[in-house]
């Protein structure tokens, strides 16, 4: 859990456009902060990484505070991350939470031996 957690937030803070091989194109999900025009709710890797580059900043930088994870059925793994985001030239952090179900690749058919992240749901924590 520990080196996803470096290894997603290194790659989304350098170029989250190259988050696609850590989803699944039939079974990924991403909740991304309710919206009105669509309920946050991204199904499949093309779907999500469109949301993620598309996120109305330049430069982001994700502190991990701290990392919980627990096994899941079908040799899953989830991982909860709480931390702070630095956006741009801001000085003060935002309070964000992550939660991350990662799946066997084997669970999509996949050939066995790595994890896709199955579900994710992001939130910023405000107030």
């Amino acid at each position: 859990a520990q080196a996803f957690a470096e290894h997603y937030y290194n790659t989304f803070d350098t170029d989250r456009s190259q988050l696609g091989p850590l989803y699944n194109d039939t079974y990924s999900m991403l909740n991304f902060e309710h919206s009105v025009d669509r309920p946050g709710q991204f199904k499949g890797s093309a779907a999500i990484v469109e949301k993620l580059r598309t996120l109305p900043f330049q430069q982001v930088k994700h502190q991990v505070v701290t990392l919980d994870t627990q096994p899941s059925p079908n040799g899953g793994v989830v991982v909860m991350v709480c931390g702070n985001l630095l956006i741009d030239s801001e000085q003060q952090p935002q309070k964000f939470s992550q939660c991350f179900q990662l799946m066997p690749t084997e669970a999509a058919g996949l050939a066995p031996g790595s994890y896709f992240i199955f579900n994710d749901v992001f939130r910023l924590n405000i107030g």
